[in-house]
């Protein structure tokens, strides 16, 4: 890890932008980052923040976690004791023993919010705040996690 941005940031820089579309239709781009996770050929209202993660990463040859689960990071590469620019962030959502969370790209953080990018945020790519009090780890390609 280095003060260079990591390689799939452009990469999800890039998507900013791209969301879910109304009902009755679905957005090809969402369903492209469903491919090689769990929901592989679901459209764009399924959850998708954990299969956006995992796209961005497979771009740059980094295999993810094959789940569109997003405490499934949890169990991916390595923990940070602390956050850097574009470590992967895993948050819960409505209980912390829930199943339930959300994944994204960490941006930066203040005393009470955790900026990340990331997908289906508000039903589309792009940057967010969340109460830093539903951190629930921060995680690093391990060196063995290439595709």
């Amino acid at each position: 890890m280095n003060a260079a941005a990591p390689p799939w940031m452009p990469i999800a820089w890039a998507e900013r932008g791209v969301a879910a579309w109304p009902a009755g239709c679905s957005n090809p781009r969402i369903v492209q980052y469903h491919a090689g996770t769990n929901i592989e050929g679901y459209d764009d209202k399924a959850s998708w923040c954990s299969s956006f993660v995992h796209w961005c990463l497979a771009q740059v040859g980094i295999a993810g976690t094959g789940s569109a689960l997003a405490r499934s990071w949890l169990d991916w590469g390595q923990p940070l004791q602390a956050p850097v620019p574009g470590c992967i962030t895993v948050l819960y959502r409505d209980d912390p023993t829930s199943w339930k969370g959300h994944v994204g790209f960490f941006l930066r953080a203040d005393a009470q919010q955790v900026h990340l990018l990331g997908g289906n945020q508000l039903g589309e790519v792009r940057e967010h705040v969340y109460p830093l009090d539903m951190v629930l780890g921060h995680r690093w390609p391990a060196a063995t996690a290439r595709a």
